[in-house]
């Protein structure tokens, strides 16, 4: 896939957070790291409540987002369903349970993103 404008990637992460919030996920926060690192434009954090929920949010954002075109460059976590990691090149989408989420920190690790709120994307 070619480069996405900044306008797209926007839309895409967007199309990520609306397809999270349809199957309930808690706690969605969006980091721009674009000026903090070269591997996405931003991260998506969520969780959900069991390993059956971060299946579902999983399936979800990865059914919605590739029916718009934007593919799943890679995929990891899903079957044990405790830390799974949704790599869309612009974007990367974490979805954790609540304890793996709080042990890994992932706001705290890229603090030196900006915290965006989803609807001003």
């Amino acid at each position: 896939m070619a480069d996405l404008s900044a306008e797209k990637i926007k839309e895409m992460a967007k199309a990520a957070i609306y397809a999270l919030e349809e199957k309930k996920a808690e706690e969605i926060r969006v980091i721009d790291i674009s000026e903090v690192s070269v591997i996405a434009d931003y991260f998506i954090i969520a969780n959900g409540n069991n390993r059956s929920q971060i299946q579902a949010l999983s399936d979800e954002v990865e059914e919605k987002l590739e029916r718009a075109g934007y593919l799943l460059q890679q995929k990891e976590g899903y079957h044990n369903a405790n830390w799974v990691l949704l790599d869309f090149g612009d974007i990367i989408v974490h979805i954790f349970d609540k304890e793996n989420r709080l042990f890994y920190d992932l706001e705290r690790i890229w603090r030196d993103g900006k915290v965006v709120l989803p609807e001003n994307l």
